[in-house]
């Protein structure tokens, strides 16, 4: 029932933010505005709906400055990486400034998309999924979940789904993970999604949205440079994910942060003197 319960009320925000942006078409203020709205409503209604459910304290999402610092950093540093390497092969290219005013739009959305979105799939899904069937099993299942719910995207292609679903989905669960802390997986969520059409000015998940601050065009085989999906669907990004995924992991082993699954624990724990 308390899975049920927030996932509710924190999908109930996300909605309401997500029709208002489309009703205001992407314009820069207003876009901006409702975005960093939405974001601040959905972390307060967490807060509240976890406590009266789980009668706690949502330590996860405790103000933590450093650890969203943290996560911009590894975010932002991972997408410049990534579309670095694809214009190293010609898959992408700057033709000239973009638009501020697409820039700005696509900050407020970036931050309602990556914080509605951590708070329900790593924040509730996750983190409660876990508790019953274990760290990898959780990591793997929501994981999946995050990857075919981007099936719904314009421009979308199974190939990009199950890509996100190891590079995003795999990521993002293990950040929170190894930190135990929602700010991780938020800060990087949104660093990449900004940096990916915000900045460098491409296409993000496949969807429809406005010039970022660079007029960058993508060309050359999709598999380098993720087609009309979006870098998102290059064999970078999966690297990528993949790589920082093993690394989280390791760190979660290494601080004792992995759950076990049920029965594996009960087992464990009837041989142990």
């Amino acid at each position: 029932m308390r899975l049920f319960l927030q996932l509710v009320a924190v999908a109930a925000v996300a909605l309401a933010g997500s029709l208002a942006v489309n009703a205001v078409g992407w314009n820069a203020p207003l876009t901006l505005i409702l975005g960093l709205a939405t974001a601040t409503l959905a972390v307060l209604t967490y807060r509240w709906i976890v406590r009266k459910t789980e009668h706690r304290v949502p330590d996860e999402l405790a103000k933590n400055n450093a650890a969203l610092g943290r996560g911009l950093l590894i975010g932002g540093g991972l997408f410049a990486a990534v579309i670095a390497n694809i214009a190293l092969v010609g898959g992408y290219e700057v033709l000239g400034w973009g638009s501020l005013a697409g820039a700005i739009a696509l900050f407020g959305f970036s931050a309602a998309a990556a914080v509605t979105e951590e708070l329900l799939i790593r924040g509730i899904l996750f983190r409660i999924v876990e508790g019953r069937i274990g760290t990898w099993l959780a990591l793997t299942s929501t994981g999946l979940l995050f990857g075919l719910l981007h099936l719904f995207n314009a421009h979308a292609t199974l190939w990009g789904a199950l890509a996100i679903a190891v590079e995003a989905g795999g990521m993002l669960a293990a950040a929170y993970a190894a930190t135990r802390t929602l700010w991780v997986p938020i800060g990087l969520h949104f660093a990449w999604n900004f940096a990916e059409g915000g900045l460098f000015g491409t296409q993000v998940s496949g969807t429809d949205a406005p010039q970022g601050l660079l007029h960058g065009v993508i060309s050359g085989p999709a598999a380098l440079s993720g087609g009309e999906f979006g870098p998102e669907a290059s064999l970078y990004s999966l690297l990528a994910g993949v790589i920082t995924t093993v690394l989280f992991m390791r760190l979660a082993r290494r601080r004792g942060h992995i759950v076990p699954r049920r029965g594996r624990a009960a087992a464990t724990a009837t041989v142990l003197p």
